[in-house]
């Protein structure tokens, strides 16, 4: 009996000693292999397979900025790129901001010629939105690449609207080639009721619409926005490997006050702000991640707008001290919220007065200031934005290119 239960000792201290033997290969095995690469994030100009056999032989008009850009080519410019194979460029659209994207919020920009290539820069933005017939004259296809940041106010995707129906007006067709929105994660804010429409805001979409450009123009087609229900001939080119739910830091900064991914993710609860009297830090290196205004009340964090070339040339409260809050350790799972702006409103006790009269144009409706002039709270003016969320979220799924 006792050599019975030695050999069973025996046997299962073996059998104990082979398997932790076998858990350590394992583990080391686990390790020497190479972790899986996730797939790399490529907009539509880093997949020039799907959009150079569209240009070859034609005559291009490249509605473009600073963003226009290659990222697995060390941010080469597209025009570059395009000119090194052999595509005829024969002029540039630029947006507010201009075509190297220097130029100030609300800044003029002029027709010019690009110092760097020699090509005609075609201003679409201040009085002259939409390419005329004539300078579509001798362009056969036009292509439309800009950095978005998803949200309604931001005027790049009203300056596709009229590229879309320019080119439905003059039988052009339009390749837009698409970018990953990185606020499109979720959907949030009042939709825009059709009175409030301006160039901050031509349709009935939320504030934070959580569509990439390529699904937009799809949808500004399929519900008949543009002029007389024109519609016009797009091809969209996809971003490679995304999906609404992913992360995507921007390579290149979008417009000269969005520096970084905080600013970003902070631009749809801030920017209501520029329909007030506070500062979003506009005069600093750190825009839309600050807020404040020249009065103690406001907070204890200072900071001091002064004009900065390239950024903000005369900025609100320039070279005034504003009191406010630093949000710059803000994390980037930050989504859209009235916090700020209802927190300053009461500081403030101007009532009415709070408010100027780019503040509806922004909301894209009356019925916000209305509520938060009522003393209403957050919750309380948010679930008065969900019907019409709902409908937008279900019409919204027949536009979409990504999961």
């Amino acid at each position: 009996m006792k050599q019975l239960k030695l050999i069973l000792l025996l046997t299962f201290l073996v059998g104990s000693l082979a398997y932790c033997k076998n858990q350590t290969n394992e583990k080391e095995k686990i390790q020497s292999e190479p972790a899986k690469e996730k797939a790399v994030i490529l907009p539509a100009a880093d997949q020039p397979e799907a959009y150079l056999p569209l240009l070859k032989g034609k005559r291009v008009g490249l509605v473009a900025n600073q963003t226009s850009v290659l990222t697995q080519k060390d941010n080469q410019h597209l025009v570059d790129f395009l000119l090194s194979q052999d595509i005829k460029i024969q002029k540039i659209f630029a947006p507010e901001h201009g075509f190297r994207g220097k130029a100030d919020a609300g800044e003029h920009i002029k027709n010019d010629i690009d110092e760097e290539t020699g090509i005609p820069v075609i201003s679409l933005y201040g009085n002259n939105k939409k390419p005329s017939p004539e300078v579509l004259n001798d362009v056969d296809i036009l292509i439309f690449d800009f950095q978005d940041v998803g949200l309604r106010f931001y005027t790049y995707i009203s300056t596709m609207h009229y590229v879309m129906e320019a080119c439905a007006e003059q039988n052009k067709p339009l390749i837009i080639m698409d970018r990953p929105n990185p606020n499109g994660d979720y959907i949030d804010g009042p939709v825009l009721d059709p009175k409030f429409k301006s160039f901050v805001g031509m349709h009935p979409i939320p504030v934070v619409h959580g569509l990439s450009m390529g699904e937009l123009a799809q949808m500004i087609n399929g519900e008949g926005w543009l002029k007389g229900g024109l519609k016009a001939d797009i091809t969209v080119v996809p971003v490679a490997n995304w999906e609404h739910s992913m992360h995507y830091s921007l390579p290149i900064k979008p417009s000269p006050n969005l520096p970084n991914d905080v600013s970003i993710r902070l631009y749809p609860s801030l920017c209501f702000f520029e329909g007030t009297d506070i500062s979003v830090g506009r005069g600093t290196y750190f825009p839309f991640q600050v807020y404040g205004a020249p009065d103690p009340k406001y907070g204890d964090f200072t900071f001091t707008p002064v004009s900065i070339d390239g950024m903000s040339k005369h900025p609100p409260h320039e070279n005034k001290k504003c009191y406010g809050t630093d949000l710059r350790d803000t994390p980037l799972s930050h989504q859209f919220t009235l916090k700020y702006l209802l927190e300053m409103y009461q500081k403030s006790g101007l009532k009415v007065k709070f408010f100027n009269n780019f503040f509806d144009k922004l909301a894209g409706t009356d019925k916000l200031k209305a509520d938060i002039l009522a003393g209403k709270s957050e919750d309380e003016i948010k679930a008065s934005w969900q019907p019409s969320l709902e409908a937008y979220k279900a019409k919204r799924e027949k536009y979409l290119l990504y999961k």
